[in-house]
C-alpha cells in the first residue's frame, strides 16, 4: 500500500507520486504519514517536508508554511513556497 503524494505551491506543482512515507513539521509539533493514517489537517512550519518515494528515495524539500492533508490515503501538501 502506499500514500498518494502531492506537493503545490501557488505557481507549480513541486512533487507528485506515490511514497511510503511523508514527514513534515506542523504547529503541533513533528508529523508522520504512512499508508492507513487516519485523516488529518494540519498547519505547516516553515522548515523540511521529508517524502520516501515507493522506489526507495528520498525527497527533501524546504517549505515555507501552508497545509497538509491527510484522507484515504492521500497528501495534499499546499505551501507558499518550496525548494
Amino acid at each position: 500500500m502506499a500514500l498518494n503524494v502531492e506537493l503545490v505551491s501557488p505557481t507549480q506543482q513541486v512533487w507528485s507520486g506515490q511514497a511510503t512515507f511523508v514527514s513534515a513539521r506542523t504547529i503541533e509539533g513533528d508529523l508522520g504519514v504512512l499508508p492507513g493514517h487516519s485523516p488529518l489537517f494540519g498547519v505547516l512550519v516553515d522548515g523540511a517536508v521529508s517524502i520516501k518515494a515507493v522506489d526507495g528515495t528520498t525527497k527533501e524539500f524546504q517549505v515555507q508554511g501552508g497545509f497538509l492533508s491527510v484522507s484515504n490515503n492521500r497528501v495534499s501538501i499546499l505551501t507558499e513556497s518550496a525548494g
